[in-house]
């Protein structure tokens, strides 16, 4: 035996090949998620007619993406922990009998009670996917390509919203709710078909130590564990810092916002729904490359996303005018795409702080942040547009305050983060054993 000397690059023991048959793979996993997405978004092109459909107020509407994003968000640990012990098939097919059931549920609810019913069993399986579909890119591709591997997942993600603002807003401005609702839920019966045919949890010789069966006890050690690496808590407010402004743009309140405090037509203020989603796709694969490259590029990064967002939300909303002009709008979305791929930043900081056998968890730790500042901010926006008779300007002042917390804990925590995580590269580096053939 003999050991590497420090900053050699070498494979790690049981480190994945990657390859076409991993790319492959991955993809069958990565369509479930694009699934997902388009049925999460699907409430985003729909909120004004879902508000006449059901005869709602704004607080009742946000009840609708609240619900989702609580189950979802609550979902998160248990997911991570239940994905380290099943595997990624499995976590999966569940999910997408869940969501694709929810899609159906919706298409066909005679009543806001339904609904809701429908929307949350939507994001309970919405929720098993996305740390399903990181767990499998740990499992088939070599670590140094994680942070590429995760940008793509979100850029597939995005790609999911940008068929839910382009085809399902037709869809359901030309056959109607009923149709276009249950007809995109025959997407979730393709991937279901494609995931139990060919998905497999990891290549061959590269098979997980088996998943001890424990009580509770390991299941708080486990979670305990997780937690008090810097790295995850860091992960998850980033994540909680820099997903959300997008997140409820896209899934509720901008298109309301184009269209009635901005003055603009459904047709362009979809155009501008679609702006946001093609620069996250953009911006995803160039922040993935920086960071793949240059890893301490991750908060610059990420703070530079949050100080830009606060910047184009506070210069759109004290524009001094009724309206604001289009170029500021333009500008307001392509900014907002940059969020996605900044809070895919947090999975990049909890992914070195935490073993193997504790990724799921870790990464279920930190896909709450996002999702529970996204309830948040769902909730505080409904009641606010209740409260003033519609005033988006007053409503919308509530990300700022999100942003400030979050700025302040990612500032708390990032030297002890970046201090663990070179202990921990060092440690690494040093044990790292080769064993002769």
């Amino acid at each position: 035996m003999s050991r590497t000397r420090p900053g050699t690059k070498s494979t790690l023991p049981g480190d994945p090949p990657g390859g076409r048959r991993a790319a492959a793979v991955w993809g069958i996993g990565v369509s479930v998620y694009f699934v997902a997405v388009i049925f999460r978004t699907s409430l985003g092109v729909a909120g004004l007619d879902a508000a006449d459909r059901f005869h709602v107020n704004a607080s009742a509407l946000s009840t609708f993406s609240i619900l989702q994003l609580l189950v979802y968000a609550g979902m998160q640990i248990p997911v991570g922990l239940l994905v380290d012990r099943l595997g990624t098939k499995r976590m999966l097919t569940i999910g997408v009998v869940l969501f694709t059931t929810g899609q159906l549920g919706f298409a066909f609810s005679p009543s806001y009670g339904m609904a809701l019913a429908s929307r949350a069993l939507l994001g309970c399986g919405d929720a098993m996917t996305f740390i399903s579909v990181l767990r499998l890119g740990t499992r088939w591709f070599p670590a140094r390509r994680g942070p590429m591997v995760a940008q793509l997942a979100g850029l597939a993600g995005m790609a999911g919203n940008l068929v839910s603002t382009l085809l399902l807003a037709r869809l359901l401005h030309g056959i109607g709710w009923t149709a276009a609702f249950a007809g995109s839920a025959g997407a979730g019966v393709v991937v279901l078909v494609l995931l139990v045919l060919f998905l497999k949890d990891h290549p061959e010789g590269h098979e997980p130590a088996p998943f001890p069966h424990r009580g509770a006890a390991y299941v708080r050690r486990q979670i305990a564990a997780s937690w008090r690496e810097p790295g995850t808590k860091l992960g998850l407010w980033v994540h909680f810092t820099t997903q959300f402004p997008a997140m409820v743009f896209l899934l509720l309140w901008g298109l309301p916002f184009l269209v009635e405090a901005q003055g603009l037509s459904r047709a362009a203020a979809g155009e501008l729904l679609t702006l946001v989603v093609l620069s996250n796709m953009v911006v995803g694969l160039v922040y993935g490359q920086i960071v793949a490259r240059h890893h301490g590029a991750r908060l610059p990064l990420a703070l530079g996303t949050v100080g830009a967002t606060a910047f184009m939300w506070a210069a759109t909303l004290a524009y001094p005018a009724d309206h604001a002009p289009m170029w500021l709008l333009v500008v307001l979305c392509t900014v907002l795409g940059a969020c996605g791929p900044a809070s895919m930043l947090g999975f990049d900081f909890a992914r070195p702080a935490n073993p193997p056998e504790r990724q799921g968890t870790a990464s279920g730790i930190t896909n709450m942040g996002g999702f529970v500042a996204s309830m948040t901010t769902l909730f505080a926006v409904g009641v606010l547009l209740d409260a003033t008779g519609g005033d988006y300007t007053i409503a919308f002042s509530a990300v700022f305050v999100l942003q400030a917390l979050g700025v302040s804990q990612i500032l708390r925590l990032r030297t002890r983060a970046a201090r663990r995580e070179r202990e921990r590269l060092v440690a690494s580096r040093v044990e790292t054993v080769h064993v002769p053939a």
